[in-house]
């Protein structure tokens, strides 16, 4: 029989398990409700409208990223699939076409320039060989409503920066709860890689006299926590795999954190 108050924590480190890390996880960390690795966009909902170019964030839950051609436990790299179905075979490598785009280096997030119409995005998470993992998005609809083809890409990523997505300032929740990180103009990695020029988060949480650390080496991009109820900040830190002196530091957000009905 297991420990009712120890289940928790075990669970959390199957989630760290899971993402490809060795480390132990954080008390405060729980596994998602789904239980289940998935990709997903964190900035755009199907039957978006949008006009060309426009930004498209990535997310990954239950795994971490590592740029192609580097192995560290399941973690994987993005790849875009632009009006193309998943692939019939998981055991082949990606092809380099129009319709499957590559982000090898660690990156979170693309700039579109596509023209005007309907367009069906997909996030794939695949290997150091570009072979995928069963672990993707549900498609994302899309319509361009207009193209200003000439518009530069870096006016629409804005700079670069370090973000907490979720909750939003100000927010209150119950626990557990999710908290997105997001990166733009850097790549992130499993720190197991030793890639150069990447980097993986680190969330800072102050409140009730006390400050917890979460470290996120395994190129994780979330976390599901469960902390006691108060009133927290929030920061995200963006620290380097190589140098591991800390990079930028996200705004941070305040959050209150109530207590969940009882069952």
């Amino acid at each position: 029989m297991i420990d009712l108050q120890i289940a928790p924590r075990l669970g959390a480190l199957a989630l760290a398990f899971a993402a490809g890390s060795a480390a132990a996880a954080h008390p405060w960390e729980v596994p998602p409700p789904s239980r289940q690795p998935e990709a997903y966009f964190t900035n755009l909902k199907t039957g978006a409208k949008v006009t060309s170019p426009f930004l498209l964030k990535f997310g990954l839950s239950m795994r971490g990223i590592v740029p192609a051609g580097k192995t560290a436990g399941r973690a994987g790299h993005h790849h875009l699939l632009v009006n193309q179905s998943l692939p019939l075979d998981f055991k082949k490598p990606l092809p380099f076409t129009e319709h499957y785009i590559h982000f090898g280096k660690g990156q979170m997030e693309t700039v579109l320039n596509l023209k005007p119409g309907e367009y069906d995005l997909s996030l794939l998470l695949a290997d150091q060989g570009h072979i995928p993992y069963f672990v993707f998005s549900r498609p994302l609809h899309v319509t361009v409503t207009a193209q200003d083809a000439a518009k530069p890409a870096a006016s629409v990523q804005g700079p670069k920066r370090v973000e907490l997505l979720e909750p939003a300032p100000g927010a209150v929740v119950r626990s557990p709860f999710r908290v997105q990180f997001h990166a733009s103009g850097y790549n992130i990695a499993h720190t197991d890689a030793q890639v150069a020029d990447t980097r993986h988060f680190r969330l800072i949480a102050e409140g009730a006299g006390r400050k917890e650390v979460l470290d996120f080496p395994d190129g994780g991009t979330e976390a599901w926590i469960n902390p006691p109820v108060g009133e927290y900040t929030l920061r995200l830190e963006l620290v380097g795999n190589v140098e591991k002196t800390v990079t930028t530091t996200s705004t941070p957000l305040r959050i209150s954190v109530e207590a969940s009905p009882r069952l």
